[in-house]
């Protein structure tokens, strides 16, 4: 089924604005719904804490090893975390990216606020649904989690796991905005919610098809 257009999604007889956020509210409103918490927050701040201990983990078993002599894991481990902070960020926005391209928008933006660590890919009037915007949002997350995986299924026994580990572990922290805006789709699991970014006004918009009373009856 077709997504409605933004001038359908205007119309107040059929569509509610639910959200409207500006690219510097969004860091607020992601910590807001990680808060409120639900199934999704859950399961990935579960995800996440595994993350933060493996990571610390085989981070501090560096150090140790390279007081016992052997440097190779610890220079692979600082030289990931340097990785993580530059390039990683560039991949993750690709990714999100070519999830864009697939759902078939056309015009895609760069961009961020390098103080509030916010990075963004968004395509100018391009509306989504639920399944599109989830499917964009943990694009990123699954693809660098599976082919870290198989890295460090590959590198098993070798210093280069510490690579894939720390990669692995890092990532999924930045993933904690697509999972907070994923929320905003799945607080009413029968709502119709649509999105769409207007680039010149760095602003996202959230509409909610209206019910009417024959569809809340049956």
């Amino acid at each position: 089924m077709t997504n409605p257009t933004i001038e359908e999604l205007q119309n107040k007889n059929k569509y509610e604005l639910v959200a409207q956020l500006t690219h510097d509210q969004i860091k607020e409103f992601v910590v807001d719904r990680l808060t409120e918490g639900g199934k999704i927050v859950c399961f990935y701040m579960l995800y996440q804490f595994l993350m933060i201990i493996i990571g610390i983990f085989f981070l501090t078993r560096s150090i140790v090893r390279a007081f016992q002599n052997h440097f190779s894991a610890l220079y692979i481990s600082l030289a990931t975390l340097v990785f993580c902070f530059s390039f990683l960020i560039i991949i993750h926005e690709l990714i999100h990216c070519i999830a864009l391209r697939i759902t078939g928008a056309e015009k895609i933006k760069y961009g961020g606020y390098i103080k509030r660590f916010i990075f963004y890919a968004e395509a100018d009037r391009h509306v989504l649904n639920r399944k599109q915007f989830s499917f964009v949002a943990l694009a990123p997350l699954l693809t660098i989690q599976i082919i870290s995986f198989i890295g460090i299924t590959v590198s098993f026994q070798q210093s280069w796991i510490y690579f894939w580990i720390i990669l692995m572990s890092t990532h999924s922290l930045f993933c904690a905005g697509d999972i907070g805006l994923i929320t905003l789709f799945y607080r009413e699991k029968n709502a119709e919610i649509y999105t769409f970014d207007i680039n010149n006004e760095k602003t996202s918009y959230y509409y909610k098809k209206v019910r009417t009373t024959n569809e809340k009856i049956t």
